[in-house]
C-alpha cells in the first residue's frame, strides 16, 4: 500500500508513520524538512503544500493508494487537496479535531453524530468548515474521504491545560513546589490518548473503504478527573502536587489568551464512544493508561536539556491569575 502523509513528523504523527513503516507500508513523507524527526523505512519528498503549484509539480508522476493530511487547518487548505489529488488517490483522510463537537455538551457521551458546534474556538470552526466542504465533496462527486477527529491527544507534549504541551514549565513548577492552576473544582471528566494508542486505530483505517464517507474519532476508554490528571504529572514528575482551583471564567478574565483553549475544549467534559471505531478496527483498544503514558512523555523530555523549555512569559501569567485570585 503506497501512502502519502502530508505532515508525518509530529506529535501524533510520528508515532503514526513509525507504526506504518513496521507495518509494511509504503510510507511517503512530504514535509518542509524543518522537524529533525527520523522515521526510518519512511521515504521523504521535499515541499511546502501550502504552494499548491510547485507541489503540483513534485507529485504529478505519483498516485497514491491513501493520502493524510495532518496539517490541512482552513478550507483552502482542503480545497487545495481537492485540486491536488482528485483522481490521484483512492482515499483522503483529513485530520480534524474532537473540538468541533458541540459546546457546552447537551449529552454526556460523543459519539460521531454529537452535533458539531463550538462557539468558542476559531480553530475547532475552521476544523468544522473544512469537513462541510469535504462531505459536499464526497456527496456530489464521490471525492474518497475519511474524517478522523483526534481529542487531546500526547506523547512528545505534556497535556495539561495550563503551563504544559510543548513547554516544561509546568513540571519546573511542580519541583520547585510551586502553585499549578486546575481549572474549576479539577471534578470535570476528561480523556487523554497516547499516540502510539491512537496510532492503532488509525492505521487500520488506511485503505479501509468501510470508512470512506465517515467521521470517526479514536480516543482511549480511560476517563479521569482532572484532578487525577495533575496528579499523575506530579507523581510522574517525583513532585507533591500543590494546586489551586481557579474558575475558567476568572482564568481567562485575567488571562484572554487562555480563552480559546479553556471554553473551547477543556473546560467541558469529553467522554467518548468508541464504538465506531472498534467496530471498522476490529481488536482495536488502547492500552496505555495515562499514569504511564505522562513517565514516558517526561523521559522524552528529559533525555535533552534542549526539550525541557521553561517560559518566563507562561510562569508570569500563572503567577498574575493566582495573585489575582488570592486578593479577591
Amino acid at each position: 500500500m503506497k501512502v502519502l502523509f502530508i505532515g508525518g513528523t509530529g506529535n501524533i504523527s510520528t508515532s503514526v508513520s513509525k507504526l506504518a513503516v513496521s507495518q509494511g507500508i509504503d510510507l511517503y513523507l512530504l514535509n518542509r524538512g524543518e522537524r529533525k524527526v527520523e522515521i526510518p523505512g519512511a521515504k521523504t519528498i521535499t515541499g511546502n503544500i501550502y504552494d499548491t503549484e510547485s507541489v503540483k509539480e513534485i507529485l504529478n508522476d505519483h498516485t497514491w493508494d491513501v493520502v493524510v493530511n495532518w496539517i490541512a487547518f482552513i478550507p483552502e487548505h482542503v480545497k487545495n487537496d481537492l485540486e491536488l489529488f482528485r483522481g490521484k488517490t483512492r482515499q483522503y483522510i483529513f485530520i480534524s479535531s474532537a473540538s468541533v463537537y458541540q459546546k457546552p455538551p447537551s449529552f454526556p457521551v460523543i459519539t460521531e453524530s454529537t452535533p458539531l458546534s463550538n462557539p468558542f474556538w476559531q480553530y475547532s470552526r475552521d476544523k468544522i468548515e473544512c469537513e462541510e466542504v469535504l462531505v459536499k465533496a464526497y456527496q456530489q462527486e464521490g471525492f474518497p474521504v475519511t474524517i478522523v477527529r483526534p481529542s487531546h491527544t500526547y506523547d512528545t507534549t505534556i497535556p495539561v491545560a495550563i503551563g504544559g504541551w510543548t513547554e516544561y514549565t509546568i513540571i519546573d513548577r511542580m519541583k520547585k513546589g510551586q502553585k499549578v492552576i486546575i481549572h474549576g473544582d479539577g471534578t470535570s471528566l476528561w480523556t487523554l490518548t497516547h499516540a502510539e494508542d491512537f496510532a492503532k486505530g488509525f492505521n487500520g483505517l488506511l485503505g479501509n473503504q468501510r470508512s470512506i464517507g465517515h467521521p470517526i474519532h479514536i480516543t482511549s476508554d480511560e476517563v479521569l478527573t482532572w484532578n487525577q490528571i495533575y496528579e499523575s504529572v506530579a507523581n510522574a514528575a517525583g513532585a507533591e502536587l500543590n494546586a489551586i482551583h481557579i474558575t475558567s471564567d476568572f482564568i481567562t478574565k485575567v488571562a484572554p489568551g487562555e480563552k480559546d483553549g479553556l471554553w473551547g475544549d477543556k473546560s467541558h467534559c469529553a467522554v467518548f464512544d468508541n464504538s465506531k471505531i472498534k467496530s471498522l478496527v476490529p481488536g482495536f483498544t488502547a492500552t496505555i493508561p495515562f499514569s504511564e503514558g505522562i513517565k514516558r512523555t517526561l523521559a522524552w523530555f528529559e533525555a535533552d536539556q534542549n526539550r525541557m523549555v521553561v517560559n518566563p512569559k507562561t510562569n508570569a501569567m500563572m503567577d498574575k491569575i493566582i495573585a489575582t485570585y488570592e486578593s479577591v
